[in-house]
């Protein structure tokens, strides 16, 4: 049971850790989350500080999920017999990432919105089906030029890749309720921007050439 605690709240600080607010301050002396879109992540960071910044904070805030569930995973494993209780864990500490990357202690509790930490969860619990997601995303993208969109398209189309690509070892019951909360928590998370695409308000997605 302890073990169990400590991955929960590991998992939590690790995602807590305030990747975009912390590269601005120490490197750029802003807080990113009073410009641009007002958001702690990594599509906020490139916008506003350029891709010097934003993409080894994307890359960071992958990781924080993947992490996690791996952690997790080496200090659970031995825990529960039944598959479905592992994956119930491993969801557990992976949700404990996310929620610490929108909550972060370390930052007043005003983090981003939970998309790449997310993708990094998704990374290590079935990684076949996220890199189809990161396909939709970019190919929406493309077309598009729109992170929000992109990002709501990506996880609406998740659990439909989890339940018919054709991979091995198939998840069980845990995981595929997983994915489906994971096309109701990214709308959900966007409810702003869905407003303003409704609106034909969303701008389109570009790089700072320097940063502030």
């Amino acid at each position: 049971m302890i073990n169990i605690l400590v991955s929960i709240l590991l998992a939590y600080l690790i995602g807590s850790v305030p990747t975009a607010v912390w590269v601005g301050k120490w490197m750029y002396n802003i807080d990113i989350r009073e410009h641009g879109s007002r958001n702690a992540g990594a599509t906020n960071t490139l916008r506003i500080l350029g891709p010097k910044a934003g993409i080894p904070v994307m890359i960071f805030d992958v990781l924080k999920g993947w992490l996690a569930v791996q952690i997790a995973q080496r200090l659970m494993s031995n825990l529960l017999a039944a598959e479905d209780g592992k994956e119930l864990l491993l969801i557990g500490a992976g949700t404990a990432a996310v929620l610490g990357h929108v909550f972060p202690v370390f930052a007043g509790f005003r983090g981003g919105k939970g998309v790449a930490t997310l993708l990094g969860m998704g990374i290590s619990l079935f990684p076949w089906p996220a890199l189809g997601a990161v396909i939709i995303f970019t190919l929406m993208m493309l077309i598009f030029r729109i992170v929000s969109l992109s990002s709501i398209t990506a996880g609406i189309t998740f659990p439909f890749m989890v339940l018919f690509l054709p991979y091995q070892p198939k998840p069980g019951l845990p995981l595929i309720i997983l994915s489906f909360m994971v096309a109701f928590f990214l709308p959900l998370t966007h409810k702003s921007n869905i407003k303003r695409l409704l609106k034909g308000e969303e701008k389109k997605f570009t790089i700072a050439k320097k940063p502030l």
